[in-house]
């Protein structure tokens, strides 16, 4: 149990779900160990061999149905999955992506062919996954995205950019969302796949951005010239569906976010206590000041609250019943408590939480970009307010 002393949810608290976690526990020990993973942000990216190792090791399409080659496992092994991964710190793996955004658009949307075609090579690892969605001059808007797909041969020209592309550099399965009907706003709005990327002509990725944080993350600008793919990469075969299916798989892309976010309040919580402990100041450790024990208590009062709505947020999502504002509440109000509290502990940590070789200085950089992405803040006040 963590320093919140929050119980597993029923749904959560079952033998399988804990042998599951002690097993990626062992696999993240054997490899990822703490060189390679500083190997990883000293090249900005994950190298493609540890995507086969987590293949290999059963942890990719954990919840895609066996019949396509997947673990045959639902949401909760996902959840599971995404918890420890954050809990090891594999920075830069970012499974959450494949495994919990990109995979399950073809598990829901893709016809019977693309679920035979392409489930089975991204449970392996040999398809890593992104979607490519943001563009230079279109953030959130992606009503008005500037990607075009063109019919043309039996298949579709692509033309436009792409940025902030999660996996740019990695990935060779990728969802690109173009307008096959610019004319027609959202309507107009399909997702195609290019898969095995690199051997697409016309295709080109650009340098991998240099970030504020989550340096072992690559992310990419990426470039479509006159990139033509068969009409059957069209997911789910009709034209026009890419924003519905877009919106409809919003809500456990910003649930997942949360995850994260939970799991980096609770380190950088777990971390910080054990610093104020040891750490002496004017003969006395820093936590038996009056101060260091009343902002950890509000911190932890903060906490306890966000995860206590996580989980019933998450069962909900089990469930299939989890909606968009209710998400979009969780990704607010837990992206945001996030860069609280690590901004907090950071303080505690005096000068030493400015140094590269304490985990909080990490976890202060890469907490900023959770209120950013997926949705920033703004728009999820925005669909909030929709609803009242």
């Amino acid at each position: 149990m963590s320093v919140l002393n929050v119980p597993t949810p029923a749904f959560l608290d079952e033998e399988e779900l804990r042998i599951f976690a002690d097993n990626i526990d062992r696999f993240c020990e054997r490899h990822a160990p703490a060189e390679r993973k500083e190997k990883w942000r000293t090249d900005g990216q994950v190298e493609r061999t540890f995507w086969h190792e987590a293949g290999q090791a059963g942890l990719l399409g954990i919840s895609v149905p066996t019949q396509y080659g997947g673990g045959g496992g639902d949401f909760r092994h996902d959840i599971t999955l995404f918890e420890r991964i954050a809990k090891n710190d594999v920075s830069g793996f970012s499974v959450n992506l494949h495994n919990g955004i990109i995979t399950p658009y073809v598990v829901t949307h893709g016809t019977e062919e693309q679920k035979q075609r392409w489930l089975p090579r991204l449970s392996k690892g040999d398809l890593v996954a992104a979607i490519a969605m943001s563009e230079p001059a279109v953030g959130s808007d992606l009503k008005n995205i500037g990607t075009t797909a063109v019919r043309e041969n039996g298949g579709y020209r692509i033309n436009g950019a792409k940025t902030f592309i999660s996996h740019g550099q990695l990935g060779n399965f990728i969802v690109v969302a173009a307008k096959t009907d610019p004319d027609q706003g959202a309507r107009g709005v399909s997702l195609i796949i290019l898969e095995d990327a690199d051997q697409i002509d016309g295709f080109r990725r650009g340098q991998k951005l240099n970030k504020m944080g989550l340096e072992a993350a690559d992310t990419s600008e990426l470039f479509f010239d006159d990139v033509w793919v068969p009409e059957e990469n069209l997911l789910g075969g009709v034209e026009g569906q890419g924003f519905k299916q877009l919106m409809t798989e919003l809500p456990r892309e910003r649930i997942i976010i949360g995850i994260v976010s939970m799991c980096m309040i609770e380190r950088a919580l777990e971390t910080t206590l054990e610093y104020v402990k040891e750490r002496k100041a004017f003969g006395q450790t820093v936590f038996e000041f009056q101060n260091t024990q009343f902002q950890l208590a509000q911190l932890k009062a903060e906490a306890t609250q966000a995860k206590v709505f996580l989980n019933y947020c998450l069962e909900a999502a089990c469930n299939g019943t989890l909606d968009t504002t209710t998400a979009s509440m969780a990704k607010l109000l837990l992206t945001e408590l996030q860069g609280k509290v690590v901004d907090q502990c950071l303080q505690f940590h005096g000068g030493y939480g400015y140094m590269e070789e304490y985990p909080i200085c990490r976890m202060y950089r890469d907490a900023r970009i959770s209120r950013v992405y997926g949705g920033s803040s703004e728009i999820m006040r925005m669909i909030i307010a929709r609803s009242m």
